[in-house]
């Protein structure tokens, strides 16, 4: 590998920590999804429990909810990957 100017040498430091960064966000933001998913899924099973033991209409409704707050998870999940991809591109581009 050639030798690099010290210029060089600290935009490839920097363009490789702010790659990790990205790589880092993205990951967290997918163990969050897997987390809220595994939270809402047990909330349902515990919900729809509760409806065929009482069958109480509100434990239903619950479970809509849930199921809807599990849906929400998702375009955060993907807003910070699209974030993570738009500032790779943009630094790469210095």
């Amino acid at each position: 590998m050639a030798d690099l100017s010290p210029q060089q040498e600290a935009i490839a430091k920097a363009d490789q920590m702010v790659a990790q960064a990205c790589g880092i966000a993205v990951q967290d933001a997918s163990d969050n999804l897997r987390n809220f998913n595994l939270i809402c899924t047990t909330a349902v099973g515990v919900l729809m429990a509760k409806y065929v033991a009482t069958q109480n209409g509100q434990y239903l409704q619950m479970m809509e909810k849930v199921v809807a707050l599990a849906a929400s998870a998702t375009p955060n999940f993907i807003a910070v990957g699209e974030g993570a991809a738009t500032v790779l591109s943009k630094f790469k581009s210095l």
